[in-house]
C-alpha cells in the first residue's frame, strides 16, 4: 500500500452546503505501485445550532488519476466538518493526512415543524407552531401572513406580522366572524426566509 499521506489539504468553504479541498499529490515513489487517485473521508462532528451528538457517519468520496482537488457537495448548513484525504493504489490506501475542521455558513431554515389553530371565537383564533427540524442557523424571526378566503374562494388582503424566534403561539384579535382564513408561516436566519407552512381555519358565526 502506499507509505505517504497527501500533504499541505486545504479547504475552501463556498457556501452552506458546497466546500471544495485541495491537496499536493504525494511523490511517485511513494505509491509503490500505479496511482488509482485520491479518496477524501468527510465528516459531520456537530450542527452549530443544536448540540445534539449523533451517529457519525463518515462520508467517502474518490477522485481518479492525479487530481489534486475535489468538490464537496451536500453539506448541512452550519455545522463542524472534519476530513482527511489518502492515496489509493491497487493494492489499498495510504495513510490518512491530519484531520482538517471546517465549518459551513447559516443557511435557510426548513419550515415550521407544524402549524395548528385553536380555540375559534368570534373574532380571535389561537395559533400554535414548532420550530424548523432543521434550523439552519440562528432564527432571527417568524413571518405570520394571513389572509380572509370568501364563499366564491378568493383571496383577501394580506396582511404581515413579524414575530419573535423565541415566540411559539399568538392570539390573533379583531377577525371577522364567520370567516374562514388562510395562514402562511415562515421562520427567518439572518441568511433569509425558508419555505412556508399553510393552514386554513374558521372563526365562530354570529350567534
Amino acid at each position: 500500500v502506499p507509505m505517504v499521506a497527501p500533504g499541505n489539504v486545504q479547504v475552501h468553504v463556498l457556501n452552506s452546503t458546497l466546500a471544495k479541498v485541495h491537496w499536493d499529490p504525494v511523490p511517485l515513489k511513494s505509491v509503490r505501485g500505479h496511482l488509482q487517485g485520491y479518496k477524501v473521508y468527510y465528516w459531520k462532528v456537530q450542527s452549530l445550532s443544536r448540540r445534539s451528538r449523533r451517529h457519525v457517519e463518515k462520508k467517502i468520496l474518490t477522485f481518479r488519476g492525479n487530481k489534486t482537488f475535489g468538490m464537496l457537495p451536500g453539506l448541512e448548513p452550519y455545522s463542524s466538518y472534519k476530513l482527511n484525504v489518502r492515496v489509493v493504489n491497487g493494492k489499498g490506501e495510504g495513510p490518512a493526512s491530519p484531520d482538517k475542521v471546517f465549518k459551513t455558513p447559516e443557511g435557510v431554515p426548513s419550515s415550521p415543524s407544524f402549524l395548528k389553530i385553536t380555540n375559534p371565537t368570534l373574532d380571535s383564533l389561537t395559533l400554535e407552531w414548532g420550530s424548523p427540524t432543521h434550523p439552519n442557523g440562528v432564527l432571527t424571526s417568524y413571518i405570520l401572513k394571513f389572509q380572509p378566503i370568501n364563499n366564491t374562494h378568493e383571496l383577501g388582503p394580506l396582511v404581515e406580522i413579524r414575530i419573535p424566534a423565541n415566540e411559539s403561539s399568538l392570539i390573533l384579535k379583531n377577525l371577522n366572524y364567520s370567516t374562514r382564513y388562510k395562514f402562511y408561516l415562515i421562520a427567518q436566519t439572518s441568511v433569509g426566509s425558508g419555505s412556508q407552512i399553510t393552514e386554513e381555519a374558521l372563526t365562530i358565526m354570529d350567534e
